[in-house]
């Protein structure tokens, strides 16, 4: 048996692992989170090698320290990006966010103060986001010179919205962005990262294994069609039929117990 590979130190992001498999991610460059080159590899690297961090990792929460969530990209990197180093430098911001939304194990997002830019799009790769009713987000790509994060907004908010944000510029709080149509949990002031911790304790207290298989159908249905995702649902349904964890599952539930799932990960049940 391979031996594991031991999670590497990281400089920009602070990790914390409770007994229940709930990894708190916090983003930490002062003052306001800004990511360079360098913290969106470290964010690749620890997503997509999730295990690293210990094999009980069951859902993770993303925030940020400080008043910030994050307040964008760091702008002098923008300022001496060109055609020529661009490629590589936009490989590394893609890869990043790829790395949060095709995690193994649910993500979700706990947002205070500024989540503008890079912000938002960390934001929008999350599973899903629980945000204070006065944070603030935000497309300022044209304010800046640049493009991009539309496509990650569209994931939390309608397409009409979308593009109003992104031509004005104009942020929009929590509040008024849910109020507007935005898929978001509004959380009582100051309470984002507790009421986001309890969304991923309701998690935790699932199979992991089942978890994980839910996971990867809901990234691949995703952009599947009613007929086509909804077959590809029904075929993980049938391989964890015979899992213990699923019969575990129905037993509680009869017997109006807590169930007692296997912790160990099951990948034979992966696609």
């Amino acid at each position: 048996m391979e031996k594991p590979v031991p999670m590497p130190s990281y400089k920009y992001l602070q990790t914390e692992i409770d007994a229940d498999g709930i990894l708190t991610v916090m983003l930490n460059r002062a003052p306001a989170n800004a990511v360079d080159r360098d913290m969106y590899i470290e964010i690749a690297d620890l997503f997509n090698h999730i295990d690293r961090v210990g094999p009980g990792v069951r859902v993770i929460v993303l925030g940020g320290t400080g008043k910030h969530f994050c307040a964008g990209n760091d702008l002098e990197e923008f300022g001496n990006m060109t055609p020529e180093n661009g490629t590589e430098r936009m490989w590394r911001v893609r890869e990043a966010f790829y790395a949060i939304s095709g995690c193994a194990v649910p993500v979700i997002g706990a947002i205070q103060g500024a989540a503008l830019g890079t912000g938002l799009a960390l934001a929008g790769s999350c599973d899903f986001v629980v945000a204070d009713p006065d944070a603030s987000f935000g497309l300022p790509e044209l304010t800046v010179g640049v493009m991009g994060g539309a496509r990650h907004l569209a994931r939390i908010a309608p397409y009409s919205l979308v593009r109003r944000m992104y031509f004005t510029g104009q942020p929009m709080k929590a509040a008024d962005l849910f109020a507007a149509g935005a898929n978001m949990v509004i959380s009582e002031p100051g309470k984002h990262m507790e009421e986001a911790r309890g969304f991923a304790a309701r998690v935790a207290g699932y199979s992991p294994t089942a978890v994980r298989v839910s996971k990867r159908i809901l990234d691949r249905v995703e952009w599947m069609d009613l007929e086509e995702g909804y077959k590809f649902e029904q075929a993980a349904t049938v391989r964890m039929s015979g899992h213990p964890d699923s019969k575990e599952a129905l037993t509680a539930f009869r017997e109006k117990r807590a169930p007692n799932y296997q912790t160990e990960i099951d990948r034979t049940m992966f696609d």
